[in-house]
């Protein structure tokens, strides 16, 4: 197969997204229903690729198994939208999940045990699916990390069901003498599986067991190189109990899994069923001993895995300012991954400096004062640094639990998020809430901030529905304890317009979002930077919503507030012009477009640089305008100094500079350039293809 192939006149492969040794993975389009999918691919190997007779057949158990996949539908396992066969390779067409596969998730975070209430709601959500599987009479049988995704929102997904005996089917084996046994799934395989002995839905619970084993210990069950070491292990070894390598796991947990990993499958559960009340029984003795509710996964000692850093989300219902122009205290609510109002309160609130001052803390404070100033400069490595050294020498000074030492450890936070450190900084905060609700008290105007922080963290590590939850508890608090219209309620409310926006619900989202822009322009005032931030955020919603008409007279009365406050050369009023010339194309004034954006471009180039991201973006702007005008050999210009831009700047394979090369090469198709356009799309694609083989 290759990219932008069609098959069955339908599905645009667009980019391999996963290879192994059945075939390919391809994100595509299909045409038909305008949405992207998965094109999982397999071609025949070995004698069936050349037997006739064995090709047919093998077709037909294709066929049959492709449409007991199909028929699974449950939230907890891959849909399976269609399948054929195109020029003697069969393929499975199935929803494109985002997210990262359990295997990914341990390579992450450096092979060490994921958070003890994220295993317990991987565990429970799995169970849910195979007891659904199993009563479908569906065995997988080959359940392992790499065949498990959890998704942005928590979601956990079993991919491949029937693809193990499509495998078999395809001249593939699972029986460990072939000599090319892939070694990642003789670590989950049971030993029934290994002797070749009969299977049903026990094997995958046995397989299950060893995944919850390497999630709660960082390591596979039987930690061998070797083939034959492993299935001796498997048949007759009894495993390491799991508490002696993690000895804060509940002992009911413990025994779960053993019982899982028997050697017999009589001595394991009977099902899924019988292992999902005992998981929800284990949960309720173990939740008043530290555990979390599944709902509400934030702990103050929980510690979010290092996997979560690269999780990024689509542009939300919040605003984004260039780190050159931010001010050391801006007033803006989403200036930093904390929300630059709620630390400037801190000071505010707690006038560090004096209070340290009389502790006979002067050289801290100064040392603190520093890192603010580093802070204004945008040097946030810098100010982590120092925020770092001021906690721990203020812990030693004051204690652990004074207000200044738990301040220079949030400011730590914040720096550290805004070099896109959010697990760490996630960290830093629930270890500082735990230590303000013990001395302050949950309803502290302290202790609801640092939860308001944490909140916007969970939004940023792409736990979208934990975040809302802890976001509209904040709001409901502070409105209690501070009123309904506090600047710090307001930001809170805020925060869960934001959330609504990444999860897709933008009705709901410019509800809140309209409703906070209208508060904030009576309490602080039309003109105040969190008003206007705010009612730009209102445009991206009505935008969203294609509400493009009301878009655009906001973005100029948005445009003549900014300039009046900031100056017609600050980003944010360059920023505030450039959705005002995407909404006219949305509108199809193009040449109106076309104007705004060059001018744009100019003004960020001179204030920005010229190979500022903004600016490369308002270029970009410039060559969609000249495309839609049919201008395109000037557009062919615009798209190809972008890309090349990109490329000086990020490298050839970045995911930002292939759209550009994707797009300079469809530029030259309108001109004619058949030849000169696919072998830009031929770049692209192998580029792609590197990018997946170093992800691997």
């Amino acid at each position: 197969m290759a990219e932008n192939r069609v098959i069955q006149g339908r599905y645009r492969l667009l980019a391999v997204i996963g290879r192994g040794g059945m075939g390919e993975v391809w994100r595509a389009d299909d045409d038909s229903l305008g949405r992207q999918v998965a094109v999982k691919c397999f071609k025949p190997m070995g004698a069936h690729a050349h037997n006739t007779a064995a090709l047919r057949g093998m077709r037909e158990r294709f066929r049959r198994e492709a449409r007991v996949a199909a028929g699974l539908q449950h939230r907890g396992i891959t849909v399976v939208h269609d399948f054929g066969e195109e020029d003697g390779t069969l393929f499975l067409v199935m929803e494109l999940l985002t997210g990262r596969d359990l295997r990914r998730l341990l390579a992450d975070n450096g092979r060490e045990p994921l958070p003890l209430p994220d295993v317990i709601e991987i565990a429970e959500q799995l169970t849910a699916a195979l007891a659904y599987t199993h009563g479908q009479d569906v065995v997988h049988r080959d359940l392992k990390p790499a065949n498990i995704m959890r998704s942005a929102d928590g979601t956990v997904k079993i991919l491949d069901f029937g693809i193990a005996r499509l495998g078999a089917d395809l001249g593939f084996t699972s029986r460990l003498t072939h000599a090319g046994n892939p070694m990642g799934s003789l670590h989950y395989m049971s030993p029934e599986q290994i002797g070749d002995d009969t299977i049903d839905h026990r094997t995958d619970l046995y397989s299950l067991g060893c995944v919850l084993y390497e999630l709660i210990t960082g390591r596979r069950l039987f930690e061998m190189d070797d083939t034959w070491p492993v299935i001796v292990a498997h048949r007759s070894t009894a495993p390491d109990p799991p508490r002696a390598l993690r000895p804060e796991l509940p002992a009911a947990y413990e025994r779960i899994v053993l019982d899982l990993l028997a050697k017999k499958p009589d001595d394991r559960p009977a099902d899924a069923g019988e292992l999902g009340a005992r998981l929800a029984e284990a949960r309720r003795h173990a939740a008043p001993h530290g555990m979390a509710e599944s709902g509400s996964l934030t702990l103050a000692t929980e510690r979010l895995p290092s996997w979560t850093r690269g999780i990024t989300i689509g542009s939300a219902a919040s605003t984004r300012v260039p780190r050159h122009s931010r001010p050391a205290r801006a007033a803006l609510l989403t200036h930093s991954w904390t929300g630059g109002r709620e630390v400037a309160r801190h000071h505010e609130a707690a006038p560090h400096d004096a209070r340290t001052a009389a502790s006979g803390d002067r050289a801290a404070a100064g040392r603190f004062a520093d890192g603010q100033r580093l802070a204004g400069l945008g040097r946030w490595e810098e100010a982590a640094e120092v925020y770092r050294a001021v906690a721990e020498e203020r812990e030693q000074l004051l204690g652990r639990d004074h207000p200044d030492a738990l301040a220079a450890h949030l400011e730590t936070a914040t720096a550290l998020g805004e070099l896109g450190r959010h697990f760490e900084a996630h960290q830093i905060c629930a270890a500082v809430l735990a230590d303000r609700e013990r001395t302050l008290g949950p309803d502290h105007r302290d202790t609801l901030s640092c939860r308001h922080l944490l909140a916007c963290g969970l939004r940023r590590l792409g736990r979208l529905e934990d975040s809302r939850a802890m976001a509209c508890a904040v709001a409901e608090a502070r409105a209690r304890v501070l009123g309904a219209r506090h600047a710090e309620t307001l930001a809170t409310r805020f925060e869960i317009a934001c959330v609504l926006g990444q999860l897709g619900k933008w009705d709901q989202a410019l509800e809140v979002c309209q409703e906070v822009a209208a508060a904030r322009a009576e309490v602080l005032g039309p003109g105040h930077p969190d008003t206007l931030a705010t009612r730009y955020d209102v445009g991206i919603g009505l935008g969203r919503l294609g509400r493009n008409a009301e878009a655009l007279e906001l973005y100029r009365d948005l445009v003549t507030a900014r300039t009046h406050t900031q100056g017609a050369d600050d980003p944010e009023t360059l920023r505030a012009r450039q959705s005002l010339g995407v909404s006219l194309g949305r509108l199809g004034r193009w040449e109106d477009a076309l104007i705004e954006a060059r001018s744009v471009a100019t003004a960020r180039a001179r204030v920005l640089g010229a190979d500022h991201p903004d600016t490369l973006v308002s270029r970009r702007e410039v060559a969609v305008a000249l495309g839609w005008l049919g201008r395109w050999a000037e557009a062919l210009s615009s798209y190809h100094q972008v890309a090349e831009a990109r490329e000086r700047i990020l490298g050839a394979a970045h995911l930002d500079v292939l759209a550009s090369r994707t797009e300079e090469a469809q530029c030259l198709e309108q001109l004619g350039r058949s030849a000169e356009a696919a072998a830009l799309h031929s770049r692209v694609a192998a580029l792609r293809q590197e990018r997946a083989e170093r992800s691997r």
